[in-house]
């Protein structure tokens, strides 16, 4: 069996600049580690439990199959705090049949991005 230490999503953006201004300043991510020098150079931000590595050159966007999905406590909140900074959103927060209220947003390349807020009522927060 792989005994898996930790994890990242990995992405080659067309535009590095322009992915870690939207990652680092539009969304706010804190910066785990950076490597390399040059315009390619990696940027390893935290996401929660897990890391985003945003490094090198992609000759096209990343697959739309590739998505995010960020946790946060309030989605109202960050809508109105994305929104003022002029991030894309696609859809407003809604709160869905399953309970989960969900947000979308896209970065730069088109990479979709679910922020989702647990409610205190829903079952991921039950606590037996």
């Amino acid at each position: 069996m792989v005994h898996v230490l930790g994890s990242r999503i990995l992405l080659h953006p067309t535009d590095p600049d322009r992915s870690r201004a939207f990652y680092g300043e539009a969304l706010g991510l804190a910066v785990y580690r950076e490597f390399g020098t040059g315009p390619e150079r990696g940027t390893v931000y935290f996401l929660g439990g897990g890391f985003l590595e945003v490094s090198g050159r992609g000759e096209e966007p990343p697959s739309s199959a590739v998505q995010i999905w960020l946790q946060v406590d309030d989605a109202e909140a960050a809508h109105e705090e994305l929104r003022a900074k002029g991030v894309t959103v696609l859809r407003p927060p809604k709160r869905e049949p399953w309970g989960l209220v969900e947000m979308w947003i896209e970065d730069p390349d088109g990479v979709r991005i679910a922020v989702v807020e647990v409610p205190d009522d829903h079952p991921l927060r039950y606590r037996p």
